[in-house]
């Protein structure tokens, strides 16, 4: 029995420890104390402040996209299979409402070519609706279905590298979710506490950040119109013409031709860090994926000389000259600054936005209502705790000092998971601190009066603890996984605060299974020790 509860004790003991220094740390000063348990248990935006964001993606630029893709391997297609065309292009549209028009325009099919056309839609691009506008002219536009699934995978991935982006600041306590009551909005809530600088956060946000790696065919220019004078008025198939980011205000404009297809893309990037080189200029390097570095080796070793430009959002971020094979890993020279440096590092390992997103609604929350509600928080919950502790002592006497112990380690524990998960609290959150406080006290009960039951049939003290504890478990158990279930279903189904109270009172619950059954059994083993000839209890 003593060894049995010696292990017993370590566990507890150990168990302490752990969440001690989860919640505060080794702290050397009173100060240092405060700042460890500020830092790891993080509050949520209706307690600490911050920045409010309702973003918007623009899901229309998704389709484009994936319209011209469609429409450069169309051109292909054609090309390959003999099948001549007039012209091909995409129409602009500007309104997220207006994303099921985008659609492909292609002219000038002979009609007697018009079969092997239609053959060829069909079989190579299942995904769009072909329509004859007469016996010449054609239009493409994605099905219903697929332009709804498109739809939605933009917003996931917005969110998904939003969400990226924001962990490169070290907010882990972000919250960004869909936001509206229709998936149709195409919205964003973002969420981010303790923010002081909301527009470089935004300003991060919102970057598309679409990087591509791509040949220069010719340039510069001084303006975009002697790019295209230069090559009578139209570009040659395959190219773009593309600006040079200015450096600084007394910078002259320049322009290169660009070949239409990059070489390398952003969506083959697999590390990038901010750095200098050997003359203190600031740099950025990066790692392509092992296909894109096979394929970016094979393309420098061919092209010895020639130049390479970095494009991001369209803007040349450098141009250089290939001296030798490059493979897995390169450096983008030339930047300005070290936030420069440093934000495309990010961009670069966080991932390109499917599309541009636009602020629709911006609040700055300040922390006066935080503190209020941590005020009133804290203070309902030490009258309840107090009330509880008041009412246990008084009704089960020394037993009852085994149910506060429990109860206040059942709160250590809590807090120190909410610590080590990197969890938020919010208001709800400590709603559900509250909460669990009656449910840990529950537990006590159901367990305390199986004991009391047990003595009256007569049974010893000895075997009414084994009988109590036995007998409460399965109860204990019942309810505590119904309450979790109900927990799931919260957090599935509901957003922000309300997860954050499913969690919490998750937590607690998890906590108070511990505490109640481990922890208060191994102190009424303790008491007990080697006192079998105890007659009575004070409970």
């Amino acid at each position: 029995m003593k060894n049995n509860i010696s292990w017993r004790a370590v566990v507890i003991v150990a168990t302490i420890v752990l969440c001690v220094f989860g919640i505060i740390g080794v702290p050397k000063s009173g100060a240092e104390l405060k700042q460890n348990f500020s830092k790891n248990i993080r509050l949520g935006l209706d307690l600490k402040g911050g920045t409010h964001l309702v973003m918007q993606v623009q899901v229309q630029d998704a389709v484009k996209a994936d319209a011209e893709q469609t429409a450069d391997r169309l051109k292909e297609d054609l090309r390959k299979q003999a099948i001549t065309y007039g012209g091909m292009d995409v129409n602009e549209v500007s309104r997220v409402e207006d994303a099921n028009k985008v659609a492909i325009s292609i002219k000038g099919i002979p009609s007697t070519q018009s079969s092997s056309f239609r053959s060829l839609v069909s079989e190579r691009y299942p995904t769009y609706i072909l329509t004859a506008q007469n016996s010449t002219d054609y239009t493409m536009q994605l099905k219903p279905t697929d332009l709804l699934d498109l739809e939605s995978d933009t917003v996931k991935r917005a969110i998904d590298t939003i969400g990226n982006r924001i962990d490169e600041l070290g907010l882990a306590e972000k919250s960004v979710q869909p936001y509206g009551q229709s998936s149709s909005t195409f919205q964003i809530l973002i969420q981010l506490p303790g923010v002081d600088d909301p527009a470089r956060a935004k300003e991060l946000i919102g970057t598309a950040a679409v990087l591509e790696i791509c040949d220069v065919k010719d340039g510069p220019y001084a303006s975009r119109e002697e790019g295209l004078a230069k090559h009578g008025g139209i570009l040659p198939l395959g190219t773009k013409l593309a600006r040079a980011k200015p450096r600084g205000s007394g910078d002259v404009e320049q322009w290169y031709l660009l070949g239409k297809t990059p070489v390398v893309n952003g969506a083959e990037m697999r590390n990038a860090r901010a750095g200098q080189d050997e003359f203190r200029k600031w740099e950025t390097s990066f790692t392509l994926s092992q296909d894109g570095g096979r394929r970016f080796g094979r393309y420098t070793e061919a092209n010895i000389g020639n130049r390479l430009a970095v494009v991001l959002d369209n803007q040349i971020v450098s141009v250089a000259t290939i001296q030798a094979r490059i493979e897995d890993s390169g450096r983008i020279t030339g930047l300005g600054s070290e936030d420069e440096a440093v934000d495309l590092s990010r961009y670069l390992r966080s991932g390109s936005l499917p599309a541009r997103v636009i602020t629709n609604e911006e609040r700055s929350i300040g922390p006066s209502l935080g503190a209020d509600s941590i005020h009133q928080g804290i203070v309902a919950g030490i009258a309840g705790l107090l009330a509880v502790i008041v009412a246990m002592l008084v009704y089960y006497k020394r037993a009852g000092v085994n149910a506060v112990l429990a109860l206040i380690l059942n709160t250590v524990v809590l807090l120190a998971a909410v610590s080590y998960f990197h969890a938020v609290l919010t208001l709800p959150g400590i709603a559900g601190i509250i909460l669990t406080i009656g449910m840990a006290v529950d537990s006590n009960v159901l367990i305390f009066e199986r004991i009391r039951e047990e003595l009256r049939g007569g049974k010893s003290v000895i075997a009414a603890v084994d009988a109590g504890f036995g007998k409460a478990w399965w109860t204990i158990v019942d309810t505590h996984v119904t309450t979790v279930v109900s927990c799931a279903f919260l957090f599935l189904f509901g957003e922000g605060p309300v997860r954050g109270f499913a969690v919490t009172l998750v937590i607690g619950l998890v906590a108070n299974v511990f505490t109640a059954v481990f922890v208060s059994r191994t102190i009424f083993d303790y008491e007990l020790a080697g006192r079998r000839q105890l007659q009575e209890l004070s409970i």
